[in-house]
């Protein structure tokens, strides 16, 4: 029996979305724009990089070969190997968003077919009766924000008001979300879960994708920062996944980071905490260790995200990614016989793009392990694929969407 290892860089898209017009997004390209930044010098940072972006391990399993087959063209800057090892390709997201639920459910098999509810971006975000429902039950004197907003902006902007008054800060952006910023020992951690697990049952009516809660810590607007204690508190997925097909047939998910909290907690058997994108890797890399045969390893690796495309640091991004270049060896020291590893993307989040939400994109599909024959898959039309690909792999079924590049 063999093993499969999904890792999702979150928000690394690769452009060429043939729909990104209807979202504002033309022309977004996280890849493409973070090396074209890298190549003309001005993504150099002190301390922490500079020069063009350099990938040689995820190039060598054909990254600049997807960019390609994606956008059009190789990343400026990029040596071109030549020879690939490994199967690689690009998906086209078929779901309606760009958001991190819709991506990750479409990766494991599950396309959202329908319209997520969103929140105006004029007047206040959230409808009154909500607000006063949620305020009454929670025992909370009023909420501050009520916006589209940048979470590190808007904790600097009210995080004070907030300590003050204990009045939440409640925004949204261009997802389908309620977050909810409060001080970890101001307000008290277990008192913002609690609220957000009530914002999540009285917001199933507009159908919310998600209530994240945002803890900080501090005591000026110069001091905040956001802790690793963010929850997550999604809606069932709208039908079963690649990851509950695996618990149905006794395999293991062993979920690391914040994938429990995307799937709601369903198909998932063991769940692995970690903050930062090293310490995601080397609790992956410790799952990889536990992992029987059957067995998948999910992880996200959200600081690309949620640290660098929202804040539109094109340097920190740049670091990241070759961060995570530079560790993938340490992933290929641990393979069996039978193993698959594969690399891909919930959406994009390109930092050089105008607002900070994330950007319609095709991601990188790159699949490897031992045995695996390197060959082009093209560009797939669902990020489901991916899914059926491992549950091939995994010797269970096929589901119901996507075809398998195995």
């Amino acid at each position: 029996m063999a093993r499969a290892f999904l890792f999702v860089l979150d928000s690394f898209g690769v452009g060429g979305a043939p729909d990104a017009a209807a979202y504002g997004d033309e022309g977004a390209d996280t890849l493409g724009h973070i090396a074209e930044f890298c190549a003309a010098g001005v993504a150099d940072r002190a301390g922490l990089r500079e020069g063009p972006l350099s990938l040689p391990n995820m190039s060598e399993l054909g990254l600049m070969h997807i960019a390609r087959s994606a956008s059009g063209r190789f990343p400026a800057g990029m040596p071109v190997p030549e020879k690939v090892y490994g199967i690689y390709g690009a998906a086209t997201e078929i779901s309606r968003g760009k958001d991190t639920p819709s991506g990750h459910w479409e990766i494991a098999g599950t396309p959202v077919s329908f319209d997520w509810g969103y929140f105006p971006t004029e007047g206040d975000a959230f409808p009154q009766e909500f607000i006063e429902a949620l305020c009454r039950e929670a025992g909370v004197p009023g909420i501050l924000g009520n916006c589209h907003a940048s979470g590190t902006e808007i904790i600097a902007r009210l995080g004070e008001e907030h300590i003050r008054t204990g009045k939440p800060i409640c925004y949204t952006s261009s997802d389908s979300v309620f977050q909810v910023a409060a001080h970890e020992v101001h307000f008290g951690l277990d008192r913002l879960l609690a609220f957000c697990r009530l914002a999540r049952g009285l917001l199933d009516p507009y159908n919310i994708g998600r209530v994240i809660a945002r803890p900080f810590i501090g005591q000026s607007a110069s001091t905040f920062q956001r802790t690793g204690n963010r929850r997550d508190f999604s809606v069932l997925p709208p039908e079963p996944t690649l990851l509950d097909r695996l618990i149905e047939h006794g395999r293991h998910v062993h979920a690391v980071g914040k994938i429990g909290d995307i799937f709601a907690h369903q198909g998932i058997s063991r769940v692995i905490k970690a903050n930062g994108n090293e310490a995601l890797m080397k609790a992956s890399l410790s799952a990889i260790d536990e992992a029987e045969d059957g067995d998948l390893v999910f992880t996200n690796f959200v600081d690309f995200d949620m640290i660098y495309g929202h804040r539109r640091d094109v340097p920190g991004y740049a670091a990241a990614l070759e961060a995570f270049d530079a560790l993938l060896p340490e992933v290929h020291k641990k393979l069996k016989p039978g193993d698959l590893v594969v690399l891909t993307a919930d959406h994009g989040c390109d930092p050089t793009w105008r607002g900070t939400d994330h950007t319609r994109e095709r991601v990188p599909v790159i699949a490897y392990g031992p045995g695996i024959r390197s060959r082009s898959i093209g560009v797939r039309r669902s990020y489901a694929d991916i899914g059926e690909s491992i549950a091939r792999h995994l010797g269970i079924p096929a589901g119901p969407h996507g075809r398998s590049f195995l």
